[in-house]
This record gives structure tokens, sequence and C-alpha cells, in this order.
């Protein structure tokens, strides 16, 4: 699967801003494109997008994000789509993945599993996905606090599995930095969201052009789970930063409201790069420049 990458990226499945446009143009460009099965609003939408994604990518990989926590009302129904179309990865979130690997793996399909911290990474180990998604410092969304280095060191005590990095990774040199790192592959979010095929807000897109790092709060007052937002979105919203606690107790069906997320917008610590939208084949191509510029200058065979 991965040989045919022209880069080791899983642009990373983005709550109400991947589609199935974004998925095709990332795959057809060389990278792992994936959609949350949740940005389909219905059953029936969601059947729609993965005939779509079925057919025109029939010989690329592919990815889909499948929340498995009960707070997923279409837990049963998105679970039957998978079996029934046959993603070549499923990235499982939010709760034990035990049963989507089962039916996963039943068709040579590959799961993968979001983890922030190492509790988390060997609960997931022992369940037997083929991949971990370490998600840390930085992520845009919901994010763990662990730096990338230490990070990637403490999992592979234990794990020998396909790795995958998050956290920041915004340029074709931190692509190659997470490789020698020890990570198989990397997750890239931030940069694909101000892209042409991305549905995220004109206004939201426009926003990360503006931001920088210093615009980002880390914060869990919104769903108990910290989470990184765009400082400007809040004071759209006249929500001071300043005056917002710790909410008390875990929301889990908060994380998937799409209510929650239409106005108050995320980023990483990697926004500061953004600086126009653009189409994913040209962004792409940025990428590979800066990598390829990036192996010559430091000698780096991966």
């Amino acid at each position: 699967m991965y040989a045919r990458l022209e880069l080791p990226v899983i642009v990373a499945p983005m709550f109400l801003v991947s589609s199935p446009e974004l998925v095709i143009a990332s795959c057809r460009n060389g990278l792992i494109g994936s959609i949350p099965l949740l940005n389909a609003r219905t059953k029936d939408q969601c059947e729609e997008w993965l005939q779509q994604l079925s057919k025109e990518l029939s010989e690329l990989p592919w990815a889909v994000n499948y929340i498995c926590h009960r707070t997923n009302r279409r837990l049963e129904e998105d679970l039957e789509l998978i079996q029934k179309y046959q993603p070549p990865v499923v990235i499982a979130s939010l709760g034990h993945p035990g049963k989507v690997v089962k039916v996963v793996q039943s068709y040579g399909g590959k799961v993968f599993a979001d983890v922030a911290n190492l509790r988390h990474a060997q609960k997931a180990a022992e369940s037997g996905v083929d991949g971990l998604i370490l998600v840390s410092a930085g992520a845009g969304g919901h994010a763990g606090i662990i730096n990338p280095f230490a990070f990637v060191s403490a999992v592979r005590e234990f794990w020998r599995g396909t790795l995958i990095l998050a956290g920041g990774i915004s340029t074709g040199q931190d692509i190659l930095a997470a490789q020698v790192l020890g990570a198989d592959l990397v997750y890239m979010g931030t940069r694909f969201i101000a892209t042409q095929e991305s549905i995220a807000f004109p206004e939201y897109k426009e926003m990360l052009t503006k931001s920088t790092t210093e615009d980002i709060l880390y914060t869990d007052a919104f769903s108990g789970v910290h989470a990184n937002y765009l400082i400007p979105s809040l004071k759209n919203n006249h929500i001071d930063p300043s005056t917002l606690k710790k909410k008390e107790s875990v929301d889990l069906g908060h994380m998937i409201d799409p209510k929650a997320w239409r106005d108050i917008w995320s980023a990483g610590h990697g926004v500061t790069v953004v600086k126009e939208t653009q189409p994913v084949s040209t962004l792409i191509q940025t990428l590979k420049g800066e990598y390829m510029k990036a192996k010559e200058k430091w000698a780096v065979h991966v």
C-alpha cells in the first residue's frame, strides 16, 4: 500500500471539512485521503460517498474515519457500510476498536487507531489494530500534550507495527523529520483546510491564512476533552477566551455534534505556514518539492 504513495502522508479526516473531492484529489496526487463517515449527514449520503470513492479510487489507498463510541448514532449502520464497501484503511476514534478490527481485517483492510497517550496506545495495540496514529501536542482538533519526539520513542518501546505521527506537521521538511524519528507515515490536516476541495467555510479558510501559532487556544471548556481552537473564531462568537473554564465532565456526544464545530473552528500549531487557499494538487506539489529539497540537503535516505 505505502509503495504507491508519492509522499508518506495521510490527509487527516476533518469533521465538517473533508469532502469526497478532497479525498479523491489527495489520492490522485500520491497521498492517502480520508474522510469522517459522519461528514455525511445521513446513511444514504454516506453510502453515495462510499460508492463514489470505491469507484474512483479502486486502484489507490484511501481511508474513512469511524467513531467507535456508543454516542455515534450510526454506530452499527456505518460499520455495515464499511463491510459492504471495504475501504482499504479505517481510522478508528473515540472508543475500543475491537469490533471494527474484526470486520476490516476480514476483507484484508487495515485499521489505524487515534491515540493521544501511552495508555490508549497500549490498549489499541492489544486490540489488534494495524497502525497507531500518535496525536501529539499541536495537532488540530482534539490533541494530546506529549511532545512528538518523546511519544514516538515511548511507543516504539512496545510497538513494531505501522506508526503515524500527527501534530503540527505542515511542510515537506516536517514529513522527512517524522520519518527520521521513526514514523512510517504522517497525518496532515490544518494545511489542507485551506484548499479548494475542502468544504470548510470561506471565512474559515481566510482566517487560517491570517493566523499564527499564537492564535491557537488549547482548552477543554467545550467538551471536557482538550482541543486546539482558533481564538479569532471564539471572539467572532462573542466568547472571551480568558473567561473559559474547564468542563467538569466529558461530553463525547458534543465532540461529534456538528453544531459544536460549525462556528468555532479548529487548527493545529502549523497554521502559520498557511498563506493562501489553493488546489490540493498545487499544495501537494509544494510539499513534494520541500520534501525532496530537505532529503538532498541532509542526505537522508528513508
